[in-house]
């Protein structure tokens, strides 16, 4: 149950008059640095600034090579040193100061109206869904066969799956009239129907479905959605490794007793908006960023955060202390890429995602993550598979699966697939791995009455 707080109003309408007093001020330097274009951000502080600021760099593909971060007291103040995606300067005609300006505002994306939405980048034009649930083998065909058998067209949709647990923001519509799904009836028989696919016979944990008609920052969701679901921990029905000790971030949590705050330190390899996922872990778990300095220049990654809980007070325990480095090094490894990826583009149409999956799925591939966007009348899209028996990817099941789905859409990185063809093939008598995923799966869409049996088929 909620209550009305009478202060709560009090501080938003204050805020709002001080915002209107002080709005932000975006400065953009193109001389100072030779390799990068330095963005200044002055602004009246308030919870959630800095990662509006970061989201916004983040959604225009910018890289942060540097940043310096102070939000101590009534004032925000930040300098952030970017690239674009090719590695260069930005533009002088590249606006991106009206876009921070915009989201600091009055009008912005404030960080109260974030955590309870579903919605930035799909408005009202689309039903949203989330999932959660355990990973499994087939799990995201067995998903995109429900939402076709109930006539749901799939527009785009986003899916990590990380520590055997998945995470899925789908956006549809009818496929019929191409709006939105109100019906309370139809939403209901979705989440009943999905519910039953996610929780399958291993779920332990418990899956969890939703639907609204609205509008979210993807990722920014699904970085909720994952830590939510407690993809931080590990149990002894994990079995995915998560890769060698190399690879794995290197997190530090100590207090700063003389300033009162508690100082976090993160090393890992850089990558492509790295500080907005562990920004966003930090909001997330109620943490308020008033000093930081980031490095990312070659192939390591440098954050230090000086950090305090809302409550104005630091890390005061060992069990708070580990808990945040497992979760920092559970959102730097979320967005991790695991396995070969697959392009996919071509003609839209209904039922493309379920096909495409069900093929992944009948030759022994495991989907890690995908990304899926219609532009227009085309379908785009990416997917990271692996061979779900653990073994790499070889070479014959790819051009298995070309063969199946059409080598005019499907394309492999060719340099990453002669890495994954080095592995040594196993020997393999009559059983075939996809064959015993299709028929599970198989078995278990015809107990749900949404495909016939191979009898009355034939």
């Amino acid at each position: 149950m909620h209550y009305w707080s009478p202060s709560l109003d009090v501080d938003h309408e204050f805020e709002k008059l001080v915002h209107r007093m002080h709005p932000p001020r975006v400065t953009v330097d193109h001389i100072t640095d030779k390799k990068s274009t330095l963005i200044k951000v002055d602004s009246a502080n308030k919870r959630g600034s800095l990662l509006e600021v970061v989201q916004v760099l983040t959604d225009l593909n910018l890289f942060i090579k540097r940043a310096y971060i102070s939000s101590d007291g009534g004032w925000f103040m930040d300098v952030f040193h970017v690239i674009d995606q090719y590695g260069n300067k930005l533009s002088e005609d590249f606006n991106v100061a009206d876009r921070i300006q915009q989201s600091l505002g009055p009008r912005g994306c404030s960080f109260r109206s974030l955590r309870g939405s579903v919605g930035v980048q799909y408005a009202s034009e689309n039903t949203t869904i989330e999932l959660t649930g355990r990973d499994r083998p087939g799990l995201l065909s067995e998903v995109f066969a429900v939402l076709t058998d109930l006539k749901c067209n799939v527009v785009a949709s986003e899916i990590w799956t990380h520590n055997s647990r998945m995470a899925s923001i789908v956006y549809i519509t009818d496929d019929e009239t191409g709006l939105p799904i109100e019906d309370p009836d139809r939403l209901a028989k979705i989440k009943q129907l999905l519910l039953y696919v996610l929780k399958g016979d291993l779920d332990r944990r418990g899956a969890q479905t939703a639907v609204s008609v609205g509008s979210t920052h993807t990722q920014r969701r699904l970085h909720q959605l994952m830590y939510a679901d407690r993809d931080y921990d590990t149990d002894e029905y994990d079995i995915v490794s998560e890769g060698t000790s190399s690879h794995k971030p290197v997190v530090t949590v100590e207090n700063c007793v003389e300033k009162g705050y508690t100082v976090v330190n993160l090393r890992c390899t850089d990558r492509p908006k790295l500080l907005f996922d562990t920004v966003c872990t930090l909001t997330d778990m109620q943490y308020v960023v008033f000093h930081a300095t980031i490095i990312a220049e070659g192939h390591e990654a440098f954050q230090e955060f000086y950090i305090r809980h809302t409550d104005g007070c630091p890390i005061s325990s060992e069990a708070e202390r580990q808990r945040v480095i497992h979760c920092l090094e559970a959102a730097v490894k979320r967005r991790v890429s695991k396995g070969l990826r697959l392009e996919l583009c071509g003609e839209d149409r209904v039922g493309l995602l379920s096909d495409v999956t069900r093929i992944f799925r009948e030759n022994g591939l495991s989907v890690t993550r995908a990304e899926v966007t219609t532009r227009g009348s085309t379908a785009v899209n990416a997917f990271y598979v692996i061979d779900a028996s653990g073994d790499q990817v070889k070479s014959e099941t790819i051009e298995a699966v070309r063969t199946a789905i059409g080598e005019t859409v499907l394309k492999v990185n060719e340099d990453e697939m002669s890495t994954f063809s080095k592995s040594p093939r196993r020997q393999t008598g009559g059983f075939s791995l996809g064959n015993l995923f299709r028929n599970r799966s198989e078995r278990f869409l015809y107990n749900l009455g949404l495909i016939r049996s191979c009898s009355e088929v034939a």
